[in-house]
C-alpha cells in the first residue's frame, strides 16, 4: 500500500515536473511575463475630445490602475478571489475545496478554486488541447505562470492587466470596453451596482450579459453586492438599498455601420490603414490599426457633426416624402426595364449566387421568392417578408444625400455625412472618388477666372441667345425670358444667369478656367466644352470644398483633411499632419468680389430662400446648382470661417423630380445647408464661427461692384416698335448675325387682341 501510494505520488510528481519542463508547452519566463501584450482596440476621437468610434478585432482598452473604480476592483475581489491579497498566486484553502467538493464528492456548487492570478494566466496565455489531460495540464501550466506573475508584478499591476485582458458580453475585452458599452462612461465612473453588473458578468458573460437576459443580470449582480457585504466592502444598508435599484443600460454599440460620423469613421480607417502599412515601429514592423492600441485624433467637430447628421435627416425625411408621391406609378423602370435588370445584376446577392454557378435563370427566380429581411425607411428599420427584387425596387427609389463643412483656411473637416444611412447605404458621396454633375456652383470659379483674366465685373455682358456652331449647334438656356437683358457679373451670378456664364466663358477661355479650378483643388478631369461654364464637369463634394475654400481664404486654397495626429498606446504622437503651404492662385481683390457676388446670391438670388424661409442672418455667401433634367441639386456655401457643400440626388440617375421647381438645389440641397447652420447659431459654443463676420471688402473692390445689377439691352423706339433682333451664331470668339423677329410693345398689345386657338 505504501508503495503504491509512493509509486502515485511519484507518478504526480514526474507529471508536474514534465509540465513545469515545458514538455506540453514552454513556460513564459519572467522576461517574457514583463512584455504581455494584448490587443488593444484602436479609438478615434474627435477634435473636441468625443470618443467616435474603435477599430478592433476584440473590443478592448487598456486603462491604468488609477481609472478604475474601487467599487470594481472591491467587487472582483469579493466575487473571485477573497484572499487575493494574502496570497501569492495560489490560494491553496480553494484548491483543497475544490479537491474535497468538486473532485471527491462531486459537488459543481463549490466553485472553482483559482484565483485572479491564475485567471490571469489563462486570460493572457489560453489553454491549449492535450486530449484526456487538458484540464491537468492547463490548471498546473496556470499554477506556475501565476507564480511567476507574482514574482514579477505588484497586486495592483496584476488586477490592474486581469481587468484590462477579460473577456465581458458582446465581445467586449477589459473593463474600460465593458464600461463604455453597457453604460457610456468610463470605468472610473462605475458606480456600486454598475460594477457589480459587469463583475457579475465573469462568471457567464452570455447568461448574464444585462442586454439580453436583465433579469438574470440583476439576480447575479445582487449576489455580487452580497459578496462585497460579506467582506466589508458595502454596508448591510448599502447593499440593501442597492438591490432595490432597478438595473439601467446606457447601451453604446460600437458597430462601425453605427453611431456617429459612420462616413466619415470609414474614411479614417482606410487612411490609417494607408499610413499604418507604410510606418514602421522601432522594431520595423508596421503598426496593426485593429491590435496596436492607437488612438488616432481627428478634425471634426462632434457638436457640427451631430448637427449635420440631424439636418440631412430632417429635409431627407421630408423631401423622401414627397418624392415618393411625384414618382408613384412612375418610377423609370416601367419604361425601362433595363434599370431594374442593371440593379439586380450588380447586386451582391446575384454576385454570390452566379459565383456559386447558378445559372441566370435559377437566379432570377430566387429574387422572386419572398424572404423575411429587415429594410431601410425613415420611419425606422423595419422587418419585412418581400422578394430581393422587391428589395432592389423599395431601395432604387431613394434619394441620398451628402454634406461636408471644413474650415476654409486649415482644410480641417468639420463634418461629413456621406450619404443617408451608413447600415443600408454605405457608398459615400463626400469621397473624392464620387463624382457628380455640379451645376452652377461651377459659376463662380468661371466668375473668378474672367476677373483674373481682365474682365471688369461691371462689364455689362449680354444675355443673348448664342448657338455655338463648332459645338453641334449647343445652345444654352435660361432659366427665364431674359435674353434682352444685359448684366453685370453680380447681377448674373445673382440671378445665375446661364448664357452670360457661357459668354464669360468664352471670353475668358476654356483653358484658363480650367487651369484656375486645378490650382484652386479640382482634381478631377474637367470637359473642354463651353457647358462647362454650367458645371456639366463631374466633381466630388470634397473637390468643391477646396475649391470654395479658395474666395474665403483670401484666394487661397486648402485641401481637406481627417486626422490630425495618431498616438501610439504609450502616449507618443507617431503622426502628426503637416501640409505644404499653398500658394495663393487668385487676387484678394478677385475673392473678396466674388464673396460679395455669392453674398448677393444668398440675399437677393438663388438662395435667398436661407433669409425669408429659414430667417438666418449669418453673414453668408453661396451658390445654388441644378443639373439637366434635375438629376442633381446642390447648395456650396462659406461663412467667413467654414465651407459647406451639400448634394442630393438619386444614387441611379434615371430617378429624379420632374419638377425643376422641386428638383433645383435651393429645394433639394440648400435645404441641408440651411438646418445645419440653424443647430449651430443656436450653440453659444459655435458662435465664434456661425457669427463670425466678413471683413468689409476694400474701396477699390466696392467701386468695382459699383453699377447696376443688369439694364435691358434696347433703347426705347426698340422697345416700342421692335426690331430685328440677332440670334447669334458663333464659334467661341467668332459671332455671325442672323436675324430673327423681335415683338415690340405695340404688337405684344396687338397680340393681346388676337383670337386664341382651343
Amino acid at each position: 500500500m505504501l508503495k503504491a501510494t509512493l509509486l502515485i505520488l511519484f507518478l504526480i510528481s514526474l507529471f508536474i515536473g514534465s509540465v513545469y519542463l515545458g514538455f506540453y508547452g514552454p513556460l513564459p519566463n519572467n522576461e517574457e511575463l514583463l512584455k504581455i501584450k494584448n490587443s488593444e482596440a484602436s479609438e478615434v476621437y474627435s477634435a473636441d475630445g468625443v470618443l467616435l468610434g474603435k477599430y478592433y478585432l476584440q473590443d478592448r482598452s487598456a486603462v491604468p490602475f488609477d481609472r478604475i473604480s474601487k467599487h470594481a476592483l472591491d467587487a472582483l475581489v469579493a466575487t473571485e478571489d477573497a484572499r487575493f491579497y494574502d496570497h501569492a498566486g495560489i490560494d491553496y484553502r480553494s484548491l483543497l475545496r475544490v479537491l474535497i467538493r468538486t473532485v471527491i464528492l462531486q459537488d459543481r456548487s463549490g466553485g472553482g478554486g483559482s484565483t485572479i492570478t491564475q485567471q490571469l494566466a489563462k486570460n493572457v496565455y489560453g489553454r491549449r488541447n492535450h486530449k484526456y489531460l487538458s484540464t491537468p495540464i492547463n490548471k498546473i501550466r496556470e499554477i506556475f505562470i501565476a507564480k511567476r506573475l507574482e514574482e514579477v508584478y505588484s497586486k495592483e499591476d496584476i488586477i490592474t492587466l486581469y481587468f484590462n485582458t477579460v473577456p465581458f458580453g458582446d465581445n467586449a475585452f477589459g473593463i474600460e470596453s465593458t464600461s463604455q458599452r453597457f453604460f457610456n462612461k468610463n470605468a472610473k465612473s462605475l458606480t456600486v451596482p454598475e460594477a457589480a453588473t459587469i463583475v457579475g458578468m465573469l462568471k457567464a458573460n452570455y447568461s448574464y450579459n444585462p442586454r439580453l437576459f436583465p433579469e438574470k443580470s440583476t439576480h447575479r449582480r445582487n449576489v455580487v453586492m452580497g459578496q462585497m457585504n460579506k467582506y466589508g466592502y458595502l454596508t448591510r444598508d448599502d447593499m440593501e438599498s442597492y438591490k432595490k435599484s432597478a438595473l439601467v443600460l446606457n447601451y453604446k454599440a460600437q458597430s462601425r455601420r453605427e453611431g456617429i460620423a459612420t462616413y466619415f469613421r470609414e474614411q479614417v480607417r482606410q487612411k490609417a490603414l494607408k499610413w499604418c502599412a507604410a510606418s514602421g515601429k522601432s522594431g520595423g514592423t508596421p503598426y496593426n490599426l485593429y491590435t496596436d492600441g492607437l488612438k488616432i485624433h481627428t478634425t471634426l467637430d462632434s457638436r457640427m457633426q451631430q448637427y449635420a447628421e440631424a439636418a440631412l435627416s430632417e429635409q431627407m425625411t421630408a423631401l423622401q416624402k414627397i418624392f415618393k408621391r411625384h414618382i408613384d406609378n412612375k418610377e423609370p423602370w416601367r419604361t425601362n426595364a433595363n434599370i431594374i435588370d442593371q440593379a439586380i445584376r450588380q447586386s451582391e446577392r446575384y454576385k454570390q449566387l452566379a459565383a456559386s454557378g447558378m445559372k441566370a435563370s435559377e437566379i432570377l427566380k430566387i429574387f422572386d421568392e419572398n424572404v423575411p429581411m429587415e429594410i431601410f425607411t425613415w420611419d425606422g428599420s423595419k422587418q419585412v417578408t418581400i422578394s430581393p427584387l422587391d428589395s432592389i425596387k423599395h431601395y432604387l427609389s431613394f434619394l441620398n444625400a451628402g454634406f461636408m463643412a471644413m474650415n476654409s483656411h486649415t482644410g480641417a473637416t468639420k463634418a461629413w455625412v456621406g450619404g443617408i444611412d451608413f447600415k443600408y447605404f454605405q457608398y459615400d458621396h463626400v469621397q473624392k472618388t464620387t463624382k457628380r454633375q455640379v451645376g452652377s456652383t461651377f459659376k463662380p470659379i468661371v466668375y473668378a477666372a474672367a476677373i483674373e483674366a481682365g474682365i471688369a465685373p461691371c462689364d455689362y455682358i449680354s444675355a443673348e441667345k448664342v448657338i455655338y456652331e463648332n459645338y453641334n449647334n449647343w445652345s444654352p438656356e435660361n432659366g427665364e425670358d431674359n435674353y434682352d437683358q444685359k448684366y453685370s457679373m453680380l447681377g448674373a451670378l445673382t440671378k445665375s444667369v446661364n448664357t452670360v456664364a457661357v459668354n464669360l466663358l468664352d471670353q475668358t477661355g476654356i483653358a484658363k478656367a480650367i487651369n484656375l479650378a486645378d490650382k484652386m483643388g479640382i482634381e478631377s478631369e474637367l470637359p473642354h466644352v463651353p457647358s462647362l461654364a454650367l458645371g456639366v464637369a463631374n466633381i466630388s463634394i470634397s473637390e468643391m470644398a477646396n475649391a470654395y475654400s479658395t474666395f474665403s481664404n483670401n484666394g487661397t486654397p486648402v485641401s481637406s483633411f481627417a486626422i490630425e495626429r495618431i498616438e501610439d498606446t504609450n502616449g507618443s504622437i507617431v503622426y502628426e499632419h503637416s501640409a505644404p503651404k499653398p500658394a495663393q492662385v487668385i487676387t484678394n481683390e478677385t475673392s473678396e468680389l466674388i464673396i460679395a457676388m455669392m453674398r448677393s446670391v444668398v440675399d437677393k438670388g438663388t438662395g435667398s430662400r436661407l433669409r425669408w424661409k429659414y430667417n438666418l442672418s449669418n453673414d453668408l455667401a453661396g451658390k445654388t446648382g441644378t443639373t439637366q433634367s434635375n438629376t442633381d441639386g446642390w447648395f456650396a456655401a462659406t461663412l467667413p470661417d467654414l465651407v459647406m457643400i451639400s448634394w442630393v440626388g438619386a444614387d441611379n440617375p434615371s430617378f429624379r423630380f420632374r419638377s425643376t421647381a422641386l428638383g433645383q438645389g435651393a429645394n433639394t440641397a440648400l435645404p441641408i445647408t440651411a438646418l445645419f447652420l440653424k443647430k449651430m447659431s443656436q450653440d453659444a459654443s459655435l458662435n465664434n464661427i456661425s457669427k463670425a463676420k466678413f471683413t468689409t471688402p476694400s474701396a477699390s473692390t466696392l467701386a468695382m461692384l459699383d453699377c447696376l445689377p443688369q439694364k435691358e439691352d434696347k433703347n426705347l423706339i426698340e422697345q416700342i416698335f421692335g426690331k430685328k433682333d440677332k440670334e447669334v451664331k458663333k464659334d467661341f470668339g467668332d459671332s455671325l448675325g442672323v436675324e430673327k423677329d423681335k415683338k415690340g410693345f405695340f404688337n405684344k398689345v396687338k397680340g393681346l387682341f388676337k383670337k386664341k386657338n382651343k
